[in-house]
């Protein structure tokens, strides 16, 4: 059973995704990759940090066989968004004719993406589409377009399932919504 509130560092946070929904909104998701990709070998980029528990869900129901490799990069310091990407870990696999899925955890501003995209491109990647678990279409700064998002949700800062507040809650099953302080 999930909590109902945590505390992680000096914030509280409620529930407000339970695991079992998590789940459900994956296959669900799954389902639509699956017939998109049946008999290719796309490459999937997990980007670090937040992505990895996704990932790890997502291709646990593939009916495919992809790559899978890990690229970070980040734009966040703390609650907030920079507005500038940096490439803390870029991509080491041949790209050149391959189909690349992104795997992101959450598309806020979608600065991120909108500036990686194009490093995908420039690779030599045959076609590049984006697949996160979270979307906050309301926060959305640029013209960009998710091809198979899991969850719309609005723009309240969140943790657990992979995403953090300073480096902590990752490890939760479950997403929290941080609580307004007085």
């Amino acid at each position: 059973m999930a909590e109902t509130t945590i505390h992680i560092l000096d914030r509280d946070f409620r529930l407000s995704i339970p695991e079992e929904v998590i789940q459900q909104k994956i296959k669900a998701l799954v389902t639509r990759i699956n017939d998109d990709y049946a008999g290719l070998n796309p490459v999937m980029v997990s980007i670090l940090n937040g992505a990895f528990m996704f990932t790890a869900d997502l291709v646990r129901y593939l009916e495919f066989q992809p790559e899978i490799i890990f690229a970070r990069f980040s734009s966040y310091d703390g609650m907030d968004t920079t507005g500038e990407v940096r490439e803390l870990m870029g991509v080491t696999a041949d790209l050149r004719g391959r189909d690349v899925i992104i795997v992101e955890d959450i598309v806020d501003t979608g600065l991120t993406m909108y500036n990686v995209l194009p490093k995908f491109k420039h690779l030599g990647a045959k076609s590049v589409k984006i697949a996160c678990m979270l979307q906050k279409p309301e926060k959305l700064r640029v013209d960009l377009k998710v091809d198979y998002c899991a969850h719309e949700i609005p723009n309240d800062f969140i943790v657990g399932y992979g995403l953090d507040y300073n480096g902590f809650g990752r490890n939760y099953r479950d997403i929290y919504t941080a609580v307004e302080t007085q």
